[in-house]
């Protein structure tokens, strides 16, 4: 199984690239497509299938290539955005409708294992919050209440179930953990089973109405009367683009000396937080850590993420081996909700899943849930909550907007001559920088056999500059988070295009 990064996730080990059985484009029109083939998007697309609706699934790679494969899998019916939050920004009632769909989204998960007889290490977690000093009490404090009138069931806690030294801890009982890829390949059999089509390698490039929705792709055509983009953020340039933040989260799994691993999920208190747990997979047990976010293309050596995420777990375990890193991205809302609905701008048939920010696998039901209800009932108890057109700016948000003025002009030359490229960068195999050429950056990757691979780092989705992550081996863009390959290839939009090749000679 492939994914968006040079580096292998715990979730690839052992798996292939989805087989998918039906796999004939439709010709005729089909209720809904789904574009993207991650958790959200074969979740949502099995739930409407079970709802009498002919669904096509189209995903530009492979099943689980985005986020879902950069996961670490916590189901939490508590947020990044904590309740004290929501009832200061949205009020008491709003929070208490968050709360409701985390736990329907939590019971969706515990349903989809049972009926589906899913072997994917899903297992029920409690899931602790702890403090460390006295600030972090008083926050937890906070919290703790909101998290109550919310509807939440959490208590105080004696004990946390790492080694780490705390002041105060609380505990929201009943969370889950799963293996990601295992589960999304178990739903999408069943979305097969029930007639449903997935294809993979089926790039969406454009959608137009004419009378009808008709999709263009790769693949060819196909009229729909309802389009979900489940994407992670939606291709093209819209509105949400300027109302989401692209950032980056590190995670490693290793094996312990002592076998002093968890039974449970917990998290600081810090900014960025930790949050830690174990997985059992064919019987043998893993400690994931995760942390050290920073915002997509800000971090300028990106392998001391890891370097941090280590020194940290070693502090708190006897590591007897790293069996994998990796870094997945994310987008943080600028209100701190999800924008689950109509995708503004677009016909009212549109619809979008996306601003999740660290709470990826839990809101990726709480989006099926809410879509199939519009979808299926023309409402839903989360519609307004979720709503994408929400108007409410919050302190932040002109940085963010100023960011991405932050643009560039394109580049004017096609073909760089190999004596000035090797005269203006002095890069080591495996390297890459953005260098300049007659007065223009070029973004310059040194293969491990001593090959230049050149591209204009121009990002085509809003002409912002791509920077280097040397983590993942890719070029990253800081304004909307779109993804290259040192080919220019495109990993993740919302850029439509590749990164234009420059041919070195």
């Amino acid at each position: 199984m492939k994914r968006d990064g040079a580096m292998q996730s715990l979730w690839q080990v052992g798996m292939d690239v989805y087989n998918a059985k039906n796999i004939s484009l439709p010709t005729g029109v089909v209720d809904v497509v789904i574009v993207g083939g991650g958790i959200t998007g074969v979740t949502t697309a099995l739930l409407l299938q079970k709802s009498g609706l002919q669904c096509v699934v189209a995903e530009a790679h492979n099943l689980c290539f985005g986020t879902t494969g950069g996961t670490t899998a916590h189901l939490n019916t508590f947020f990044d955005t904590s309740y004290n939050e929501v009832i200061k920004d949205f009020g008491e009632l709003d929070a208490q409708l968050m709360a409701a769909s985390a736990r329907q989204a939590l019971n969706l998960f515990k349903h989809n294992v049972a009926e589906y007889n899913i072997d994917c290490g899903y297992e029920e977690k409690d899931g602790y919050l702890y403090a460390q000093d006295k600030e972090q009490w008083d926050e937890l404090e906070e919290i703790y209440k909101a998290s109550k009138k919310a509807g939440v069931e959490v208590m105080y806690a004696d004990t946390i179930p790492i080694p780490v030294q705390f002041t105060k801890a609380i505990v929201y009982k009943a969370q889950a953990q799963i293996h990601p890829s295992k589960y999304v390949y178990g739903l999408a059999r069943e979305f097969e089973k029930a007639g449903g089509v997935i294809m993979q390698n089926c790039t969406v490039t454009k959608v137009e109405e004419k009378g009808i929705l008709v999709v263009e792709t790769s693949a060819g055509d196909i009229k729909t009367k309802n389009v979900i983009y489940a994407t992670h953020i939606p291709p093209g340039v819209n509105l949400l683009h300027f109302r989401n933040a692209p950032y980056r989260s590190y995670a490693m799994a290793v094996t312990l000396e002592d076998d002093n691993y968890p039974d449970a999920l917990a998290y600081d208190m810090y900014d960025p937080y930790h949050y830690y747990r174990t997985q059992t997979i064919d019987g043998k047990k893993y400690l994931i850590v995760g942390g050290e976010d920073h915002k997509t293309g800000h971090e300028e050596n990106t392998d001391h993420c890891f370097t941090r995420v280590e020194a940290h777990i070693r502090t708190h375990y006897n590591i007897d081996k790293i069996v994998n890193q990796w870094s997945s991205q994310y987008f943080e809302p600028s209100d701190g909700l999800a924008y689950i609905g109509h995708l503004p701008g677009n016909p009212e048939n549109v619809y979008v899943a996306t601003g999740y920010s660290g709470n990826g696998i839990t809101y990726s039901h709480i989006a099926a849930i809410t879509l199939r209800d519009l979808i299926v009932k023309g409402d839903s108890d989360f519609k307004e909550i979720y709503e994408p057109s929400r108007i409410k700016m919050v302190a932040g948000f002109a940085n963010f907007v100023k960011e991405n003025a932050d643009v560039v002009k394109e580049f004017f030359a096609k073909r760089l001559a190999m004596e000035k490229i090797t005269a203006l960068a002095d890069l080591a195999p495996g390297e890459a920088r953005l260098v300049k050429y007659d007065g223009k950056s070029v973004a310059l990757y040194k293969d491990e056999d001593g090959k230049f691979h050149a591209v204009n780092p121009v990002c085509p989705h809003a002409k912002c500059l791509v920077g280097w992550n040397n983590a993942e081996k890719s070029w990253d863009c800081p304004c909307h988070g779109s993804r290259f390959s040192v080919n220019g290839e495109l990993l993740t939009g919302p850029a439509r295009s590749d990164l234009e090749r420059i041919d070195i000679g």
